[in-house]
């Protein structure tokens, strides 16, 4: 492939308003972008050289720290809620018939693992924000939860 093919391909991704376009012909793979549009990278198994036009940079955003606790009032006790810092599947132990982090009645201290919520393959333990002892537990083991759902309940000492 040549320089005037190049030119050739990016005047098909402009006349035809195509977002993106991949060629491969002779071992040599080429993908053009348009500038605005997202990327989507995908594994390959072997690395080919590629031209691609200018493309906007994609910023990943880092992973959220746990919000804080929100102190609540329930019968003259304090409470915190401790609510889900991502989407995911919620697991109370750290395997499968293992014994749970933590049980209602259960004293946690700051930073004390509560649960893991897996995302994506990864599993992120969630610790406490604050000393106190476990009030409730709202989700059962193995369910989804959702980013901002409140997954224990925390008498604040």
């Amino acid at each position: 492939m040549n320089l005037d093919d190049i030119r050739e391909v990016l005047a098909l991704v402009r006349e035809h308003d195509l977002a993106e376009l991949e060629i491969e012909r002779d071992g040599l793979k080429i993908r053009v972008r348009k500038a605005g549009h997202p990327i989507a990278i995908m594994p390959s198994a072997v690395p080919m050289p590629a031209v691609v036009a200018p493309a906007v940079p994609v910023a990943v955003p880092a992973a959220a720290p746990a919000p804080a606790p929100a102190p609540i009032e329930g019968d003259g006790v304090d409470l915190a809620v401790i609510k889900s810092p991502i989407v995911g599947t919620f697991y109370r132990s750290p395997e499968p018939g293992a014994r749970s982090f933590v049980e209602v009645g259960d004293t946690v201290r700051k930073g004390q693992v509560l649960c893991i919520i897996e995302a994506m393959k990864l599993m992120n333990e969630i610790e406490s924000d604050c000393d106190g002892e476990i009030a409730a537990v709202y989700v059962d083991n193995g369910r989804p939860v959702q980013f901002g759902e409140r997954l224990f309940a925390v008498k604040l000492k």
